[in-house]
């Protein structure tokens, strides 16, 4: 994630809550959060110039802090290409379902 966030990522929950690319490398390294199933469906890709947006459907299952979870939801992604990489500067889930 270091290498494909870029530095001002930010995602936008369906609740409006945000997240900086440095919050999601302290939660990946806390462990607070574990996945036991991440399958995304029904996506579509949009390619304009250097930049695609990816849509789908996201079924994520695991344990937060102890508390289990179990969720259905639909995401989009902002990929921009670079001369070194491809970065995600965008990450929005659009609704739960």
């Amino acid at each position: 994630m270091q290498r494909i966030l870029a530095d001002d990522f930010i995602l936008v929950t369906g609740s409006g809550t945000t997240y900086t690319k440095t919050d999601l490398l302290e939660e990946a390294r806390s462990g607070r959060m574990r996945y036991s199933h991440q399958e995304d469906s029904e996506q579509t890709v949009r390619i304009w110039g250097d930049t695609a947006v990816v849509t789908a459907k996201l079924w994520e299952k695991g344990m937060q802090k102890g508390t289990p979870f179990d969720y259905t939801l639909w995401f989009s992604d902002t990929y921009l290409r670079t001369p070194r990489l491809e970065i995600r500067v965008r990450a929005g889930f659009v609704a739960a379902i």
